[in-house]
């Protein structure tokens, strides 16, 4: 919904409202010896290095319109990583231009923003099956902010950022700020489900199940990819080394590890 300067909603003071969003990505692979999956591991640990998860967040940082007050980051021994920015919450300066049109949010190159806002953190964790061969990766990313602009404006960015088989996201609008008549209002915004933010060409690729509580203001999204090629889950090597049968066995065990974390249960 679009509003002219003259329909938005004038506020007694500063905009108390404060918006997480928590995105959640996962990328499985078949590790079927001890090597290979040291090599994985040694992988996920040169691609999702602190320094590199910094940069993401900084680029974050850019589209929420934040400024970097501190940094901290951590490269863990024998994998994972953890990096937490510390961002200024400021006034506002003046009444933002742009509106909140339930449309993706802008990749690094097209952001036009500039308020002072609250945290952004991420944190790795490498895991793996010791008998049945599969290695998964995570990585949780929350961005917080308070006042009007939400953190959805990232998740184009984000999702663009990690190649990834399974997604979650989870958006909350929490406390409430007062319109100059002393009225409280628990959302400024319209929003019916975090797709509303999600490119239609991703979409496309993956199937979505929402779970949307309107009266809270709490919105659920999961992702899981709908294309499934076993090349892009052996590490190292392409299906044809296999004999029918391994591939066939080693897509089952694939299929139901992404399963089992898409709908959050053990599958007997």
């Amino acid at each position: 919904m679009k509003l002219t300067p003259e329909q938005r909603i004038q506020l007694h003071g500063f905009n108390n409202l404060t918006k997480s969003l928590s995105f959640n990505m996962y990328d499985i692979c078949y590790t079927k010896t001890r090597e290979e999956r040291e090599a994985y591991l040694e992988y996920i640990d040169e691609q999702y290095n602190a320094e590199r998860l910094t940069n993401t967040l900084k680029s974050v940082t850019d589209i929420i319109g934040a400024h970097i007050l501190n940094i901290a980051k951590q490269d863990y021994v024998p994998q994972g990583a953890s990096v937490t920015i510390l961002v200024s919450e400021g006034p506002v300066i003046e009444v933002p231009t742009e509106s909140y049109d339930e449309s993706p949010g802008p990749l690094p190159e097209a952001i036009v923003m500039g308020l002072d806002k609250s945290h952004i953190t991420v944190h790795t964790y490498p895991e793996y099956h010791p008998d049945e061969g599969i290695s998964t990766f995570r990585a949780d990313i929350d961005v917080s902010t308070c006042g009007e602009i939400s953190p959805l404006k990232a998740l184009n960015f984000l999702i663009h950022s990690f190649d990834t088989d399974i997604m979650t996201m989870d958006y909350r609008v929490r406390g409430f700020t007062r319109d100059i008549k002393g009225q409280k209002l628990f959302i400024d915004h319209e929003i019916t489900s975090i797709q509303n933010y999600i490119p239609e060409e991703i979409k496309e690729q993956f199937h979505m199940i929402d779970f949307n509580i309107y009266q809270e203001n709490i919105f659920h999204t999961k992702c899981k990819l709908k294309n499934f090629d076993l090349n892009n889950y052996l590490f190292g090597y392409t299906k044809d080394k296999l004999s029918k049968e391994e591939q066939a066995e080693i897509t089952e065990r694939l299929t139901k590890e992404m399963d089992e974390i898409f709908y959050g249960k053990n599958i007997i």
